[in-house]
């Protein structure tokens, strides 16, 4: 995919109903960053931490921080995305609760969701706040398929709060709890 056909599909979120659909966008992205890049920008104060420039087609745009201790590259996600699924099939059995398995979990959650993140950073500036809104809600929608796929059962609540001035109802505050 080029960075175009990225965003196309990043921004529809219907794009991303499963888990797998997420791993899939990241081998994408992690495949075009491979060799799509005008820099890699190394933050002077964290050495860790990286910003990806893009090339004209995404107007030069830099993204957000990305965690080089996190972030896998194209072959080592490639390598994990199958123990990743496997070890939310089997969360609950102890002999897998290593430190390995928690930091592969870790980084591969955090590369799904920062080459989601990544991508929007390419929007023009002017839809930035489109691009955090999508990425939030995809971000919790990837934790939400997370959590149902390991057996929990995931719902959302609505509440009506009700605001008392002096012990008078003024009016009452809808509040949605998605997890």
């Amino acid at each position: 995919m080029n960075l175009k056909q990225l965003l196309e599909f990043a921004i529809n979120k219907e794009n991303f109903m499963s888990i797998d659909d997420y791993l899939g966008f990241a081998l994408s992205y992690l495949e075009f960053i491979k060799t799509n890049l005008q820099a890699v920008i190394v933050s002077q104060n964290e050495n860790h931490y990286r910003f990806f420039q893009y090339k004209e087609e995404g107007t030069f745009n830099v993204t957000r921080p990305i965690n080089s201790r996190l972030m896998l590259g194209f072959e080592d996600f490639e390598q994990c995305k199958n123990h990743f699924q496997y070890l939310l099939k089997n969360i609950k059995n102890d002999r897998l609760k290593t430190t390995e398995n928690r930091t592969l979990l870790n980084s591969l959650v955090y590369t799904a969701q920062q080459s989601i993140g990544a991508t929007l950073d390419a929007l023009p500036a002017k839809k930035s706040n489109t691009a955090r809104k999508i990425n939030g809600d995809l971000f919790e929608r990837f934790i939400r398929l997370i959590i149902s796929d390991i057996g929990i059962e995931v719902r959302e609540a609505h509440r009506s709060i009700p605001v008392k001035v002096n012990d008078e109802v003024l009016f009452k505050m809808n509040y949605q709890h998605d997890l």
